[in-house]
């Protein structure tokens, strides 16, 4: 590429603007700028020529027109190689630009309150920044386009001996970047609208759904080694989640790793007081609270010990010293928790495939957060289901007997796991702790029984409490939660044959309650 000799600087960020903008001043490149961008560079002693003086039109309609204008878009559209659009700028005397350090009104910062008016929204909807970077990205064979502060420190390296040189193939990486970063701008806009009504009411979903997600990394290979694939994340996302967690050591994350680290991670959110989850094949195996996180990593490993080797595991609160010595005794993949000790840290070295994550803090909620879910040509679009607490506030007890102190406490646990528990679901547990999880089934008997399997050889299901994700719909799952010593039930209820259900509870004397809130996850 040419020497750059012109840049057009307008930002609303302006982290580091003036750094960028002296460097180049200082090797004579000549800096175009308006408005607030042209004030504050001015403030820092950056001399600066305002667009006006360019176009020789002045700024308009409360700022709404001050890049719109053909000695602008000229300057960046003109192929230098084209000699007939070289000598149309020098016929309507417009001088090439060559570099634009363009970012947009914060739209998706702005409608995050509650209290913006419709126009004020409507205000905030950028129209110069992204028909400049539009343009310049277009021309990125001639022209430099930066939206990103994080690319500053790339053009400043590039200047050497008086000027700034880029090459080609750098310039289609920013240009690559800059449509990206108008695509997710143009997206967050017309996704508020969709839910914004002129009254300024909302509703829950809008009529398009435009997604915008950025490649995080390129995996080793997908669901089985034949498939490619890759992890694209959605930015600036509050909800803590695996997509916003950083990897400490280990392996490279599968396609598999990061689906069951997700899981794992979704169930002990759901935990306030110390908690371990162990998943395996996206299903939970073994869930404990223990005031000792040590002893609530025991509970739920000896759940299930055998699919508990090489599972997934994620901890609520911080991995101290004495939990990594127990975890390094056996296999995991991966390990997810929102903390480490620097002692827990240097344990895990001595397992250097052990993938170890450490997840924002756990507290954290995104209220708004949607669930989305892909089918073949298309996508299934609602909210994430966020109740499982909450569900136990007016809860209506069914039976002849209510459930003890103990038995609620301990049918909360198994609710919580329930809900993240794939769908027919059952969870047996005990002492803060599942005792047999039953996941998966096409019927609930069938469900239960598994839980009774998956426990006979541990803890054993003797005085455990149920829950269930659904209703049952006949009184067979009733019986064989019986025949398992099961003392306490939750369920949502809502069978056409609640009364039968309930007489096979009260005929075995099982306390049973009703939330009348399903938990399906499929």
């Amino acid at each position: 590429m040419s020497n750059i000799k012109r840049a057009l600087i307008s930002v609303w960020d302006k982290t580091d603007i003036d750094i960028l903008a002296k460097k180049l001043t200082e090797i004579g490149i000549e800096i175009i700028s308006s408005g607030g961008t042209a004030r504050f560079l001015r403030e820092k002693g950056i001399e600066v020529k305002d667009v006006s003086q360019i176009t020789e039109f002045p700024e308009m309609l409360d700022g709404r027109v001050k890049t719109l204008h053909p000695k602008i878009h000229g300057g960046l559209l003109a192929i230098r190689s084209n000699k007939e659009h070289m000598e149309a700028l020098n016929r309507e005397g417009i001088k090439p630009i060559d570099l634009i350090i363009v970012n947009f009104y914060p739209f998706e910062e702005v409608i995050k309150s509650d209290d913006i008016s419709f126009q004020e929204v409507i205000e905030n909807i950028d129209i110069g920044g992204p028909t400049i970077v539009r343009a310049a990205a277009k021309n990125f064979q001639d022209v430099s386009v930066l939206v990103e502060t994080s690319d500053y420190k790339s053009i400043i390296d590039r200047i050497s001996n008086g000027s700034l040189d880029i090459d080609q193939e750098f310039n289609y990486e920013l240009c690559k970047k800059a449509y990206s970063y108008v695509a997710k701008y143009d997206a967050a806009i017309s996704n508020h609208l969709g839910i914004l009504n002129t009254d300024n009411s909302k509703k829950k979903i809008p009529d398009t759904l435009t997604l915008h997600y950025k490649k995080s990394f390129n995996l080793r290979y997908g669901e089985n080694p034949h498939q490619e694939g890759s992890f694209f994340i959605q930015e600036d996302q509050n909800e803590p989640s695996i997509s916003n967690s950083q990897q400490i050591q280990g392996k490279e994350l599968s396609l598999n790793n990061i689906y069951d680290a997700d899981s794992c991670l979704e169930t002990v959110k759901e935990f306030k007081d110390n908690a371990c989850v162990i998943v395996k094949h996206n299903n939970p195996c073994g869930v404990a609270e223990h005031e000792s996180l040590l002893q609530a990593y025991i509970d739920a490993r000896d759940c299930d010990p055998v699919s508990a080797f090489g599972g997934i595991v994620a901890f609520n609160n911080k991995v101290e010293k004495d939990v990594a010595e127990e975890i390094v005794k056996t296999f995991i993949e991966v390990l997810v928790a929102p903390g480490y000790s620097d002692e827990s840290l240097e344990i895990f070295k001595s397992k250097p495939n052990l993938r170890v994550l450490q997840s924002p803090d756990l507290k954290s909620k995104d209220e708004n957060l949607m669930d989305i879910k892909k089918v073949v040509g298309g996508i299934l679009y609602q909210d994430a289901d966020r109740t499982s607490d909450e569900d136990f506030v007016d809860f209506k007890v069914a039976t002849k007997r209510a459930p003890t102190d103990d038995e609620l406490k301990t049918l909360l646990l198994a609710w919580k796991v329930c809900k993240n528990v794939k769908s027919n679901a059952i969870v047996l547990a005990r002492d803060n702790k599942t005792v047999g999880i039953g996941a998966g089934q096409m019927n609930r008997v069938n469900s239960v029984q598994l839980a009774q399997i998956k426990s006979k050889d541990h803890y054993g299901t003797k005085n455990s409490s149920l829950a269930s994700d659904a209703f049952f719909p006949f009184r067979d799952g009733i019986d064989e939660a019986a025949k398992a010593g099961v003392t306490a039930i939750v369920q949502p209820g809502g069978s056409i044959r609640d009364e039968e259900v309930i007489q096979a509870a009260d005929e075995n004397n099982i306390a049973m309650i009703f939330v009348g809130v399903r938990h399906f996850k499929h």
